[in-house]
C-alpha cells in the first residue's frame, strides 16, 4: 500500500482527530478539540493512503526564532513498524530546516524513536530574556518546554527532548 506524505487540509482534520483520539484515551496524545485542529491546521504534516484515509500525523508548531515543537506525531495501528513514523518525524525536521531554524523539542513517552532520530533528553537551561517572554504565552507546549509547574500533572512521565539542527534533516 502506497502513502504519501503532504500539507494537511482543513478536510483532512476529522481524519487526524480520529487517529489521534484513541491515543488520548491511553495518554499518548493529549485530545484536542476540533477547533484546535482546524486553527492549527497548516502546522500539520498528513499521511494518507491509496485510499485518501490518513493513517499518520505530525504538526511543526514554532515556539521561537530558532525554535519549535513536533506535536501530534501519530500513525494508525497498522502502519506501526512500517518507517511512517520515521517519515513523518524527517518530514516534520525538514519543514523546520526550511524554516531556519535550529532545535527541535518534544514532549514524549516514545524515549527510544525521538534519540534514534539524533534527539537528546534536555537538560539546557533557557535564556533568561526569552525565559521571560514566552512565559507570557499560553500555549501549554511552551510551558511544557520550560518546564512550569502548573504543567506537570499533564505531562507526568513525559520526557522533555531536543535536537540541534544542523540542516541534513532531509527525508531519505
Amino acid at each position: 500500500m502506497s502513502v504519501s506524505i503532504r500539507p494537511a487540509l482543513p478536510a483532512d482534520v476529522r481524519g487526524i482527530n480520529r487517529l489521534v483520539e484513541p491515543m488520548t484515551h491511553t495518554g499518548i496524545l493529549l485530545g484536542k478539540d476540533l477547533v484546535s485542529y482546524y486553527e492549527a491546521v497548516q502546522e500539520f504534516l498528513v499521511a494518507v493512503d491509496e485510499e485518501g484515509d490518513v493513517v499518520g500525523c505530525g504538526a511543526l508548531h514554532v515556539m521561537w526564532e530558532d525554535l519549535a515543537e513536533v506535536r501530534t506525531l501519530a500513525v494508525r495501528d497498522d502502519q506501526r513498524g512500517t518507517g511512517l513514523g520515521h517519515r513523518m518525524l524527517l518530514a516534520l525536521l525538514e519543514r523546520a530546516t526550511e524554516l531556519g531554524l535550529s532545535r527541535v523539542f518534544c514532549l514524549t513517552f516514545e524515549v527510544g524513536f525521538f534519540s534514534r532520530h539524533g534527539f537528546e533528553v534536555m537538560s539546557e537551561d533557557v535564556d533568561p530574556e526569552i525565559y521571560n517572554q514566552l512565559l507570557r504565552s499560553p500555549d501549554e507546549g511552551i510551558a511544557e518546554f520550560l518546564d512550569l509547574a502548573r504543567v506537570k500533572p499533564n505531562t507526568l512521565g513525559n520526557t522533555r527532548m531536543i535536537k540541534q539542527l544542523d540542516g541534513r534533516d532531509r527525508p531519505e
